[in-house]
Parts: C-alpha cells; structure tokens; sequence
C-alpha cells in the first residue's frame, strides 16, 4: 500500500513537472520584445503580386501576409532607386539629404556615418541581437578596398552582430558573398581585383566576347563574364569564391533560416533583402518557365516561395506569434533593365506597376508606391489601410514599440498605423528619383518643373520630367492622367509652401521654386 502511494504520488509529480516544461515548439520568449524581420524585395512593383490585384502571377505565401496583416495601399519607399531607399530605411533620414545617396558601384565607400543612428543601433539597446543577410549595396570601406582582407566600415560598424550580405547588386562585381567583412571561401592565391573603368589585361568582356555570353546584355552590363552572365565592372581572381547566381535565392534563404533558429532564444532583428526581381534574373531550375512570362515572373514566383519557407520556419521554431513582419521593396518595377531576358516579349496582360504610371527612376507614383505589409499573428488583425506611411518611419515606429528614446530624425512615430490600429498616416512626403524630388500630401502629389528627358528610353519608362508644374488628384486620379495645376492654381500654392518647408527653396543644381 505504501509503496503503491509512493508510486502514485512520483507519477502525479512528474506529470505536474511535465506540465510545466515548454511543448516542442514553445518559445522561450515569452514577455520578452517581439523579434522584428524586415523582409525587402528589389524592384518589385506594386501591381506584381496578386494580393495586389494581379492575376497573371499568384504569390500565395506573400499574399497570406497580406491577408492576415495589414496591407497598405499608399505605403512608400522614399526613393525610386534602390540605395538611397534602403538608406533611408536603415537611419530615418531623407535621402536626398545625403548627396552620396545615389546608386553606387561595388567599389563605392560606405555612405553611411558610423556614428550616425541606425535601426540595428537603436535596437540593439535594447537587448536585440541584429542580422543582415542579402543584399546591402550601401558601399563599404572608405573607397579603397582591398578585398582580399577584411572589409571595414561596412555593416558590423553600423549596429549589426551578424551581416552575410553581396556587396552590391546580383549584376555588379564583385560576385562574392561577405560574412562580416570577409569575402567567404576566398583562395589567398587568387586575389581578387576591381577596376570599374578598365579591364584586366588577358581578361574576357561581354563586350568583346557576347559568344562567350549566356544572357546578353542590353545596355550598359557588358564588362566581366561571371557564369555566362556580363556585369558591370571588371574583376580578375577570386573564382573559388565566386556565387552561384541560380542558387542565390536558396543560400540567402537557408542563411536567414539558420539566423532563426541560432537565435530564437533572445529578441532578434533581421534584414532579409532578397534580390529579386532585380536582374540579372536567374531563377533556380525549379522555377524556371514557372510563370510563363519569362525569368523576371520565374524569380517573382521563387520570392515568394522563400517566403513561404521562412514562415515556416518562424512558425516550427515556435517564435512566429512573437514576430512582426515588414515586407515592402525598395522602388518600383522596371522590366529591361539591361539585359535581354525576355522580361518585355513574354510580359502578356501583366501589369507590374497595377493602376500607377511609371516605375524605377520615375517621380510618377509607381517609382515609389510599392507593396507595404505588416504582420504580426495574434496581435495585428487583418484590414487593408490607405494611410500614408512610409519605410523610413520603421525606425521611430520600432524605437516606440521597444520603449527607446526617439532619435531626431526624419523618420515619423506611426506604430499604431503599422499594427492597424490608426488610419492617420503621414500628412506629407517628399519621394526621390535619382536626383529630383517631389511631394506627396494628403490625396495630391507635386512635381514641380524638370529639364530632361520626358522618358528613359533604355528601360522605357516615364520619369516624370516637364517644364511645368504637375499637381495631381491621386484619389480620383491614381494613373495620373489629369495634371491640375492649371486648374487648381490654389491647392498648387499649398503644396508648393508644403514642399518649400520640407525641401527649401532650391530643389535642384538650377532651378527654384516659384510660380510663373
């Protein structure tokens, strides 16, 4: 008998113990900060996801974002060129407050101020552990870089633990990955060199040697040959360490992975900058021919399947109720974009930038207006929102969410907006293309006058340039079809006052703001 109620009681207290062991998949970050992922595509545009309204492409895992988060439809890069957004994403600043902030070569230094705030900075007082994997194309070094040592300033000296990251774009040399400021499996007899002006002596060029080409070049990508594709600059060395292009996709994605589940147990930030649909466009061969409208639909179709996997993975590490998601890109879309792949003869009824006019390098809305989805399963119900918000307000929004003192920056406090409890967005914006700018505010935008080209016939795209003002109705007229600065001479003064106390009186090297 006694031993009978010994045995019972040993089983009663192992069953209370085994209750209060966490279950396979439980966190152990229960009351600590939420994980933050920014999860950054590149030149996707706003009409090429069909939670967007396309329905000649299905992205069902970014879509499930958008459908259990909040979607936003004026949600805003400040640029529609890919470094400068991704500058301001990073420190709140206006872009064109940097005059480095433009679209920089491999070999370009860091334009970022090492003591300047940044997102992974502030959040790392707070106890985040802070990765970047993907691309970074912010520069590194101070302009001089010997890539065969380590690499510094880059991102370890701008707030992140952990950085795997291209240097540039997928199409620029050099093609290597860097983990923490080291090229990764470089061969010290094999050194690399960069030269952005001149090839190496010996060195083959898709310029002199298109047969030696797998995907030819269109304009402007005719230099190095790496795996059948040209770049842009010349480099010489390094083939051990040279990337795969077709698996690009899956090693960013299993490093983003292994981040997550290395460091589930402590309050992470992670910058996932995915590549696509940025060219070269080279989808694994699981996806190739997927879409039927060529590798720039094939990539948008891998995108989303990595998408899908990290979710997966946020989810079986038992972390995914702890975790707010920010997916968006970093401009617009852009099909020829200097390579002949097919992107233009097979695009059919696919309209990537939906009902906006324009794309990359274009002050039009579709330069800049992008998708913008916060997720957060549990606490952000599902809704669609037709605030104004911007990437840039990611950092005074964060600073609000983990309890840090707000940085004076450009960035605007909109945390509620983000989880879907408010509808006040922003009041105004200014939106960059490459060097012009212009004002979003309320349901208008603002371009004032620009010389130049009405349109970049490289990637045939409208830029937004006139000689006259153009004041546009974007709730009424979101293809921006009906300039009314004519007929509205009093709401183009406003904006023009607006724009004139965020921008100042010059907006370019030669021209000011007045009315004629």
């Amino acid at each position: 008998m006694i031993k009978t109620k010994i045995a019972s009681l040993l089983l009663v207290g192992a069953m209370l113990l085994a209750s209060c062991q966490p279950a396979k998949n439980e966190t152990k970050q229960e009351n600590q900060k939420p994980n933050v992922v920014v999860i950054y595509l590149d030149d996707l545009g706003y009409g090429d996801l069909s939670s967007y309204g396309a329905t000649e492409l299905q992205t069902p895992n970014i879509d499930a974002l958008a459908n259990g988060g909040v979607k936003f439809t004026n949600g805003y890069a400040s640029s529609a060129t890919c470094t400068p957004s991704r500058y301001a994403l990073l420190t709140g600043v206006y872009p064109w407050k940097n005059k480095s902030a433009r679209i920089l070569p491999g070999t370009a230094p860091l334009i970022i101020d090492t003591a300047q705030v940044t997102l992974p900075k502030m959040l790392r007082t707070q106890g985040y552990q802070t990765a970047l994997v993907g691309k970074w194309h912010l520069g590194l070094g101070t302009g001089h870089v010997n890539w065969n040592e380590a690499v510094s300033p880059g991102p370890n000296e701008l707030g992140f633990d952990y950085a795997y990251y291209m240097a540039a774009t997928q199409d620029r040399v050099p093609t290597v990955y860097l983990e923490n400021g080291m090229v990764e499996g470089l061969d010290p007899n094999d050194p690399i060199e960069i030269d952005y002006k001149n090839n190496f002596e010996g060195q083959t060029s898709g310029k002199d040697n298109p047969e030696l080409c797998e995907m030819m070049w269109h304009h402007g990508h005719n230099s190095t040959i790496v795996n059948g594709v040209p770049r842009i600059g010349f480099m010489k060395g390094g083939e051990a360490a040279k990337w795969s292009d077709i698996d690009m996709a899956d090693h960013f994605l299993a490093k983003a992975q292994d981040y997550v589940k290395t460091h589930k147990d402590q309050p992470f930030f992670l910058y996932y900058a995915m590549q696509q649909p940025h060219v070269p466009r080279t989808p694994h061969p699981r996806f190739e021919g997927k879409s039927g409208m060529g590798p720039r639909g094939d990539v948008i179709l891998e995108a989303d399947w990595c998408i899908g996997e990290f979710m997966k993975t946020l989810e079986e590490e038992g972390i995914l109720e702890n975790t707010l998601i920010v997916f968006s890109s970093d401009n617009g879309p852009v099909l020829n974009d200097g390579y002949f792949d097919d992107a233009v003869e097979k695009l059919g009824n696919h309209t990537p930038a939906g009902p906006l006019r324009g794309g990359k390098y274009s002050l039009f809305e579709a330069g800049t207006r992008v998708p913008f989805i916060t997720y957060w399963k549990g606490t952000i119900q599902s809704g669609v929102s037709d605030a104004l918000v911007c990437q840039m307000d990611l950092l005074a929004s964060l600073a609000k969410l983990t309890g840090t003192e707000e940085a004076s920056t450009d960035s605007e406090e909109l945390l509620d907006v983000l989880l879907g409890k408010s509808a006040d967005g922003r009041e105004s914006l200014v939106i960059e293309a490459t060097t012009r700018t212009a004002l979003r505010k309320g349901n208008w935008l603002m371009i004032p006058p620009y010389n130049g080209a009405r349109k970049n016939k490289q990637v045939n795209i409208e830029l937004g340039n006139d000689k006259v003002f153009q004041l546009y109705n974007l709730k009424e007229d979101i293809g921006q079809q009906n300039n009314l600065a004519e007929s509205n001479p009093e709401k183009l003064a406003e904006m023009l006052e607006s724009f004139k106390a965020i921008r100042g009186e010059s907006y370019s090297k030669t021209q000011k703001l007045e009315l004629k």
